[in-house]
């Protein structure tokens, strides 16, 4: 039995003091590629109540703009590239690059596939190997919440900027390869097309707890949305977690609570449901 069949109304919280947030197909459709009104009622609704609310994606600070830009909501907190760059606007930084020898590695099998694109996430920069056809498909997908795509050297930069994700095209199955030749990287992935290389320690759990600490707060006073398989630890992390009605299985498994999807509300009609609004 999932968490979801066991919890399918979790008890009004009383103490719900922080909200972590997917962006793509959570506060995002993949259908309009906009944010739902009802759900910048809901991030304004929190704020008012004194419930921080923090963006927890797998997408670095560069590639967020484009989405964030576009929402008249102020974020208290930011968690990118899967927890492993956090910061706020007071320039309070937490964060954990990948291993140099892990990027070599990486970057050598991309060399032995050149039919394969991957993106490098750094801080203020993302760039790619070089462009595919499928990447572009997969880009094309993101519509106007895909950021611009840059093409630069991986056997240059990761020598001199911190590398915090690498994020290639493969299958679960090439995923696998890389990983086993890495000695300190996993794999989260949100989209059938590619995968998210970060540390082993790495993940959205660990982006939350920086924040959660800082703040003096615990899990369990916390709530999470999210609709991909790299929102699966968040959402057990969570003292409540969201799947998002168009999340996949492995989402709706772990979560305590499945709400309608995005481009029905579901953000809002989970809080409600839950009691934090």
């Amino acid at each position: 039995m999932n968490r979801a069949e066991e919890s399918e109304s979790p008890e009004s919280p009383t103490d719900i003091r922080a909200a972590f947030f997917d962006i793509d197909g959570t506060l995002t459709s993949f259908v309009t590629h906009r944010i739902p009104d009802s759900t910048l009622h809901a991030l304004h609704a929190l704020h008012r109540r004194g419930v921080r609310i923090v963006v927890c994606s797998g997408r670095a600070p560069s590639h967020m703009g484009v989405v964030l830009d576009a929402m008249p909501v102020r974020f208290d907190g930011i968690v990118a590239m899967n927890g492993q760059y956090c910061f706020d606007g007071s320039g309070w930084v937490e964060s954990e690059a990948l291993g140099p020898d892990d990027v070599r590695t990486i970057t050598a099998w991309l060399d032995r596939h050149p039919d394969v694109a991957a993106s490098y996430c750094e801080k203020d920069y993302v760039y790619f190997n070089h462009i595919t056809p499928a990447m572009r498909q997969t880009w094309a997908q993101l519509g106007a919440t895909a950021p611009k795509a840059y093409v630069d050297d991986p056997h240059v930069r990761p020598a001199t900027h911190p590398t915090f994700q690498i994020s290639p095209f493969v299958t679960p199955e090439q995923e696998e390869e890389i990983r086993g030749l890495c000695r300190f990287t996993v794999g989260v992935r949100w989209h059938p097309d590619f995968t998210d290389l970060i540390p082993a320690d790495g993940g959205k759990p660990r982006g939350m707890d920086r924040f959660l600490t800082r703040w003096g707060l615990e899990p369990s006073q916390c709530i999470a949305f999210g609709d991909g398989g790299n929102d699966v630890t968040m959402l057990r992390h969570a003292g409540i977690g969201v799947a998002m009605g168009n999340g996949t299985a492995d989402v709706r498994a772990a979560a305590d609570l499945v709400t309608d999807d995005v481009d029905h509300d579901g953000i809002l009609h989970a809080l409600e449901r839950c009691g934090v609004l």
